[in-house]
């Protein structure tokens, strides 16, 4: 009996970095462990979009552990890759060579367009195999990502440069909750997605679906309270923006559900979320639970087709 191909993805997010290992077997792939550390790389631009010495640390600690997990492993079976906070990066190479020596693989930065391109992927995937038209967002710390498909099969995709901890940064940096700034941050991230409808006609889809960070720490502290563990309506977001006004300061957010990491983007997050779904008229969206990870893995499978024969 053939022993078990063990496979991992290591994604460096604008907020936390993943690392997902498992093992390929008759063609299909089981997890065995995930580790997540919060990086927040992307509070870690200055104002000339190069990453602190504080940030690039911050990353090469997190990176080092993440190599010594993956010791051992085939230059073949690992992929890792970067996204919007080292696409801004003006330094990032400074980052980038002692980062993939201490992971022990290279570390690619993906376009906008192919971090969407494999969002899809990874989300495709989890979902039922039959053709669904498909709207696919994910709310990352800097960048979001709207993707339309049929089934598995991607479309039009956009990246565009509006997320959690920029917007928190931008609008929220004091920790205040306060009306003007949810209308300004919301207004913001409308002029941004703008364009988005040339795209996304509306009523192009059947279903819409939410993956990664923001989604899921909305979608949590949202089940905490009652609400659908599997979606999103607008009348939710309504009611989780008043709990925020009502706490008036990040100190004072006392949400179940809700982990400490989140509490200082969850200003952020929620208003690019209610602006995506005020410009794309949102009523409801579903959970995913596939992502960025998965779909690097689906594209190592593909890459060596002898894992999956």
């Amino acid at each position: 009996m053939e022993h078990p191909i063990c496979l991992a993805a290591v994604d460096l997010g604008s907020n936390s970095f993943r690392l997902e290992i498992g093992q390929l077997e008759n063609g299909r792939f089981f997890r065995s462990e995930y580790l997540k550390e919060t990086v927040r790389q992307g509070n870690g631009l200055d104002a000339q979009h190069n990453l602190t010495l504080e940030a690039m640390q911050r990353g090469w600690d997190c990176l080092a552990r993440f190599g010594q997990r993956l010791s051992g492993f085939s230059a073949n079976t690992v992929c890792a890759v970067a996204t919007q906070t080292l696409r801004e990066a003006h330094n990032r190479d400074a980052f980038l060579e002692p980062a993939s020596r201490l992971l022990g693989f290279p570390i690619t930065v993906i376009s906008g367009h192919e971090e969407a391109r494999l969002i899809y992927q990874g989300v495709a995937q989890t979902l039922p195999r039959h053709n669904e038209r498909r709207l696919v967002i994910d709310i990352g710390g800097r960048s979001t990502e709207l993707i339309l498909g049929d089934g598995l099969q991607p479309g039009p995709m956009a990246s565009y440069p509006i997320g959690s901890i920029a917007w928190s940064a931008r609008f929220f940096a004091d920790g205040l909750f306060l009306p003007s700034s949810f209308t300004a941050a919301e207004a913001a991230a409308k002029l941004v997605l703008s364009e988005a409808l040339t795209l996304f006609p509306l009523k192009s889809w059947d279903v819409i679906y939410g993956s990664a960070g923001t989604v899921n720490a909305v979608v949590d502290v949202l089940a905490a309270a009652g609400w659908s563990p599997d979606s999103v309506s607008r009348d939710a977001l309504n009611w989780l923006q008043e709990k925020l006004l009502t706490a008036r300061h990040i100190d004072q957010l006392r949400l179940a559900g809700m982990k400490e990491d989140r509490k200082p983007i969850i200003g952020g997050g929620l208003s690019v979320l209610r602006a995506v779904f005020d410009t794309l008229d949102i009523s409801r969206l579903e959970r995913a639970n596939g992502g960025l990870r998965h779909g690097v893995l689906l594209d190592l499978m593909q890459r060596n087709p002898s894992f999956i024969q």
